[in-house]
């Protein structure tokens, strides 16, 4: 395949197989596998299940999931194994996110039918000046241990709810919350 072709199809174990290349679906599998709701065998098998047409006739899902992984990272192998500290989140961010890759692409990538994962994220990374990037700016200051200047403290202080990364809630947290409200309510 040329470097300028958009692939849907990966290889497994040396078998071709479809793979679902439209940037919704590598975002939904990218949700699941950041679901606290699942265990890590779960989301790999939901992720298995978005993105593999005929996930059922998989050789080997270890192969399928590194496959997969692979193509979410526009082919590229993953650069390291070092846990980096997250600064974009897809789905918190997707309001931020989606005007400035519409920004590159001159078009909504959300009202658009398809859109190949590799040139959604070729768009992702052309963002250029505007919300996200600064918002991102001020997440890969503070995680690394870097001085905001003033400007971004103050931007920070007023846009908390936009800058942090929240945590998704469990459902053992909700649990205890509706719990300890109802005693509260009592």
């Amino acid at each position: 395949m040329s470097a300028w072709e958009l692939p849907t199809t990966v290889d497994v174990d040396g078998q071709n197989f479809a793979i679902r290349s439209d940037f919704r679906a590598v975002l939904d599998a990218l949700a699941a596998l950041a679901d606290p709701e699942m265990t890590q065998q779960e989301q790999y098998a939901a992720c298995l299940e978005i993105l593999y047409p005929k996930w059922q006739a998989l050789p080997d899902a270890n192969a399928a999931l590194r496959a997969a992984f692979l193509f979410i990272n526009g082919g590229q192998p993953e650069e390291s194994t070092i846990p980096r500290p997250r600064i974009v989140d897809w789905e918190q961010d997707a309001a931020l996110i989606a005007p400035a890759v519409d920004k590159v692409l001159g078009y909504s990538c959300r009202r658009c039918e398809y859109l190949h994962w590799w040139e959604f994220l070729g768009a992702f990374y052309g963002i250029g000046d505007g919300l996200f990037a600064q918002v991102v700016s001020i997440r890969y200051k503070r995680a690394h241990g870097k001085k905001l200047d003033k400007s971004e403290q103050e931007f920070a202080k007023e846009n908390d709810r936009i800058i942090r990364i929240h945590a998704p809630e469990s459902a053992e947290n909700r649990a205890e919350k509706e719990r300890l409200l109802a005693l509260l309510n009592s």
